[in-house]
């Protein structure tokens, strides 16, 4: 046993991080190229103008992907670019690019696959009060609206948002992504439940005007693996893979965000931590919330080891000293891709896609003009075989997107991180695929069965 033979191959980019064209063709500001601007924020004052310049180059990189035997692509649509002021009069030039893209992919035999929205949040809506509106869920419905009837005669897979744990609890808890503007855990709350409302209306809105939509959605957050295979460890990593012990653990938290949107309801001890500060939630919100799905993407990078603890029924346990690291300092925890799926599998009893799993590297040309990068070979390896075990004992894993087709802007990091297949070199533009991009060539034309 191991993978379907149907089973689902590809990379994964996000629209800010490899797009570039920043101000072109009607193109709106995100919250991203305001925050690029603030002074302290991004790694040496970074920005996403020109990034991969994938905006003027995407018919030389679709040209790679298949060259590299990609079978499908993830990417994002860029919300600004396609509302310059979020809401109004669609800009149909943004449109026609996304329309180009999908058409070039399709002629090589790649299949797209469009998440929504990946964290490039329209300026002009920040004004009006972001997520925290009251209406900013009929905003996004609005949006998919024109990306439903723009793109969906060629675009039939979707996710819908792009790890909300991210661009809620990072950008307004944290304060380390765009648009850094500091919020209390109840306007976090609140802004997270009509975070979840937009996905439950997106859904509908897919569902009404793409014919055939499958349609899925793309969270992250917190997962655990046993310290050993004893029942009472194994009993212990699921009950933290979905637990919220306080309100330090909301930010990451799988369920508070998962469960809503799969099984119609806020888990009970959330709602009983958070009494005091619930938002406010209408009569058919969570109707609206809880939409059938036809697979639960999930961005998995590692996982924290937990063990049996009699008192609290599990405490994280020690990682070895001098455990493997990537090169942004995330620990190596390849188990992450068999006890996460299994997890999530046995507590929403939907198909999973992995949306996004990979690392950083300390990647830069050798003499040789090759880009060698043993380290992501290893790692990609070891988690593909978790996830082929996953898939042999019972867990409907339906799909891999590897993180990331090509070195882009890592947010924050700007470009200190490379985490692609493919190398760019930013001031000349010119791609070098990595000896891992040839690996993983091998590994989705053998359907993993050689890893």
């Amino acid at each position: 046993m191991g993978f379907k033979q149907d089973f689902i191959w590809g990379a994964a980019t996000a629209a800010y991080q490899i797009e570039g064209a920043a101000y072109e063709d009607g193109k709106g500001l995100s919250v991203w190229d305001d925050f690029c601007r603030q002074p302290g924020r991004i790694f040496e004052g970074h920005t996403g103008d020109v990034a991969c310049d994938h905006y003027h180059r995407f018919k030389e990189d679709v040209a790679l992907m298949a060259e590299l035997g990609m079978k499908a692509y993830r990417f994002s649509i860029g919300w600004p670019r396609i509302y310059p002021d979020g809401i109004g009069k669609a800009n149909e030039k943004g449109l026609d690019f996304y329309k180009k893209l999908a058409d070039e992919l399709l002629s090589h035999g790649i299949t797209p696959y469009a998440t929504l929205f990946h964290w490039d949040y329209p300026l002009a809506l920040l004004h009006k009060g972001g997520w925290l509106n009251g209406d900013s869920s009929d905003w996004f419905s609005e949006y998919t609206h024109a990306i439903g009837k723009g793109l969906g005669g060629v675009v039939k897979n979707y996710f819908t948002l792009n790890e909300p744990q991210c661009f809620i609890g990072l950008s307004y808890l944290q304060t380390a992504h765009a648009p850094g503007i500091p919020h209390s855990l109840k306007d976090n709350l609140q802004m997270a439940h009509n975070v979840l409302l937009s996905h439950g209306k997106a859904v509908q809105v897919l569902r009404s005007d793409v014919k055939d939509a499958k349609i899925g959605y793309a969270p992250t957050g917190s997962t655990f693996y046993p310290i050993s295979e004893d029942e009472k460890d194994i009993e212990a990593a699921r009950h933290a893979t979905f637990d919220i012990p306080n309100e330090q653990s909301w930010g990451f938290n799988i369920a508070w965000w998962s469960d809503p949107a799969l099984l119609g309801q806020y888990p009970e001890r959330g709602m009983r931590l958070f009494e005091s500060i619930l938002p406010k939630i209408g009569e058919n919100d969570m109707k609206q919330i809880h939409q059938p799905l036809d697979f639960y993407g999930q961005n998995i990078y590692q996982s924290t080891p937990v063990q049996y603890d009699e008192k609290q029924g599990y405490r994280e346990a020690k990682r070895p000293i001098g455990h493997a690291k990537t090169a942004i300092g995330w620990p190596v925890t390849p188990e992450s891709l068999y006890w996460a799926p299994k997890f999530l599998y046995e507590r929403y009893k939907t198909p999973i896609v992995i949306t996004e799993n990979g690392l950083s590297c300390h990647d830069a040309p050798s003499p040789d003009g090759k880009v060698h990068d043993p380290n992501r070979i290893d790692f990609l390896r070891g988690y593909l075989q978790n996830l082929k075990k996953a898939a042999s004992d019972g867990v409907d894993v339906q799909g891999y997107f590897q993180w990331s087709l090509m070195d882009n802007f890592e947010w924050a990091k700007g470009y200190d991180d490379r985490f692609g297949l493919i190398y760019v070199d930013y001031e000349s533009q010119k791609r070098i695929p990595k000896d891992s991009a040839f690996w993983y060539q091998h590994v989705m034309e053998t359907n993993g069965a050689e890893l």
